[in-house]
């Protein structure tokens, strides 16, 4: 990703942006979702994260960008991602996102603008269409790719959010800062 050329256009929109919105099935996952049993005849659904997105969403943090979840599903993992990354907004179990979008405006204080969205399918193409920044995986359906500003190299669960968050640390000035951390 450090070797990646933004256009002028795509550095504007990303030097906005106060806070990432994700999808997460087929974003911050690769869409897989696992069911497992529980140990006491029931069972229980688990999905695999992305550990280079993981530091990615603290460094975006450091950085003052706050992080949300818009997902269709309803998932105990997902409430442990958002807890530990410490994110600001976690909405589930609904595919009409755009009044969680409009209620998460209103509490944030922000516009359109400085909000960028990661999605990956049709029930995304709403939002991918009213953000500042909209951003699609490599793997994301032929709709939700056309109507991204920003193609990710990385597929959905494979470091799509860390494309993305490199890409708004970059045009926020953030980036030596993060990387001067680990120089030696």
């Amino acid at each position: 990703m450090s070797e990646t050329k933004y256009s002028s256009d795509l550095l504007a929109r990303a030097a906005k942006i106060k806070l990432l919105l994700l999808d997460c099935d087929g974003v911050m996952t690769d869409g897989r979702v696992y069911f497992l049993p529980d140990g006491q005849g029931g069972i229980f659904e688990t999905k695999g994260f992305d550990s280079h997105d993981g530091i990615a969403l603290r460094w975006a943090k450091s950085a003052g960008i706050e992080i949300g979840i818009i997902s269709g599903r309803q998932s105990a993992a997902v409430e442990e991602r958002a807890r530990s990354i410490g994110m600001k907004y976690l909405y589930q179990g609904r595919t009409d996102k755009m009044p969680l979008f409009e209620e998460i405006l209103k509490d944030s204080g922000l516009e359109p603008e400085q909000v960028a969205f990661v999605g990956d399918d049709v029930t995304d193409l709403p939002l991918l269409a009213r953000v500042g920044l909209a951003a699609a995986p490599a793997n994301a359906r032929p709709e939700a790719l056309k109507a991204a500003h920003f193609r990710a190299s990385s597929s959905g669960g494979r470091g799509v959010v860390r494309d993305v968050i490199e890409l708004l640390l970059k045009a926020q000035g953030h980036w030596s800062r993060v990387m001067a951390g680990y120089d030696f």
